[in-house]
């Protein structure tokens, strides 16, 4: 068996996907995401003019010597470009082998720890009563744990609050909108609105929070602090996750559970936060992380030290990202918990999918591979779109993390 044609497949149903399609000359093909929000060209160029031409002719069937083909083999590794065409590749191939065999890709990897994967979704709302509100509406839709994001008093385009409910996409100008941000307010508010949900609500369901690396160490800290009687699953993306030792002096204010990962792109990139038991869970991503004979490799070593999975599970990573991951989840023994924002219906035509939601957790289905394909007609219908995500500054405007 060998790689007799691949290629690259853009389309825009809503927001922009990369995908790749590798088809073998006994006529199996496989496909894999390979979307990087705001830099998708960047991504296809990588593909086409570097890494396709280097597969023609390879027997797919060697997922693991591919890999280090394509990571090993090349003098610049790492990186969100390199790792996405890569995670492209594995995933596609992923698909090709369970195919072959005749099974849905959990049991190529080992067979189900879990019969289902349980899932969060994202309630927003631009005021503390709306947000209480769409929490409650994710309760009332089966969810078990939800993510509460809310406009704050006095920061006009907050973060996580975006133009829709179910389909929320920040993703929104040709270049990079900008708004401002205030964490003194934010900080104030925050407790406020957890108070509030916790007093409707009560504490049968998990809440989750992002910070979105806006804070300080010393700043996250004093809010892990405020949280810990409101019992968050976690608080994530506390601050920027360069220097992993800042989250040693976060450690030392909070017992709040963090989380942090869905831009790392590498073991590299949370060994020290892992090794070190600074955080709760790694949001690392199949098509963030090179696909998933990485990600394997960095959910085993986070087990060593009892961290949990909780992969990055948004808009911006497309069906074929969701397959994947969650054959992926039902597999991995140190699952967490797992992402859910929910596709468009344009973007469910042009993915078609047997991953199926059910009370709060998702099931992969038993599809032979990791259930998902794509629709080229269909996908034909949306050609690309330039979308950028939006940047932040300070009110005296300085820039600010986004």
């Amino acid at each position: 068996m060998k790689i007799e044609s691949a290629k690259v497949i853009v389309t825009c149903p809503g927001r922009n996907f990369v995908t790749l399609k590798i088809t073998t000359d006994q006529g199996v093909y496989g496909i894999g995401d390979a979307t990087l929000n705001g830099r998708e060209l960047s991504v296809v160029s990588y593909l086409e003019d570097h890494v396709i031409p280097c597969l023609i002719g390879k027997d797919p069937r060697r997922i693991e010597d591919i890999w280090q083909y394509l990571y090993r083999g090349g003098y610049w590794r790492r990186g969100p470009v390199t790792m996405s065409a890569i995670a492209a590749v594995d995933t596609a191939l992923w698909d090709i082998k369970a195919k072959m065999a005749g099974m849905p890709l959990y049991d190529l990897l080992g067979g189900k720890s879990r019969e289902a994967v349980m899932v969060y979704g994202h309630a927003n709302g631009i005021d503390l009563a709306e947000t209480v509100d769409e929490v409650g509406r994710y309760i009332d839709m089966g969810y078990r744990a939800i993510r509460a994001q809310s406009g704050v008093p006095g920061i006009k385009d907050a973060y996580g609050v975006g133009r829709g409910k179910m389909y929320y996409e920040p993703a929104d100008a040709a270049l990079p909108s900008e708004t401002v941000w205030d964490t003194r307010k934010y900080l104030n508010f925050v407790p406020k609105l957890f108070d509030k949900l916790r007093d409707t609500y009560g504490f049968d369901h998990h809440l989750l929070h992002d910070a979105h690396h806006r804070l300080t160490p010393i700043e996250a800290g004093s809010l892990g602090h405020r949280l810990e009687p409101y019992q968050l699953f976690w608080l994530e993306d506390a601050t920027p996750a360069e220097n992993q030792e800042a989250f040693k002096l976060i450690r030392q204010h909070t017992t709040t559970p963090l989380a942090v990962g869905e831009i790392f792109n590498t073991i590299w990139d949370a060994k020290d936060l892992i090794q070190n038991q600074l955080i709760d869970y790694i949001r690392t991503t199949v098509v963030r992380a090179g696909g998933i004979t990485h990600l394997r490799r960095i959910a085993d070593f986070a087990a060593i030290w009892q961290v949990r999975t909780g992969s990055h599970g948004a808009t911006d990573l497309s069906p074929v990202t969701m397959g994947a991951a969650l054959h992926f989840d039902v597999w991995v023994p140190n699952f967490g918990i797992q992402e859910y924002m929910r596709h468009t219906p344009e973007t469910d035509a042009v993915f078609p999918h047997d991953y199926t939601f059910d009370k709060g957790f998702l099931y992969p289905g038993e599809r032979p591979g990791h259930g998902v394909d794509i629709d080229e007609a269909e996908a034909a219908k949306y050609p690309y779109k330039p979308a950028y995500l939006p940047v932040a500054r300070l009110e005296d405007g300085s820039m600010w993390n986004w």
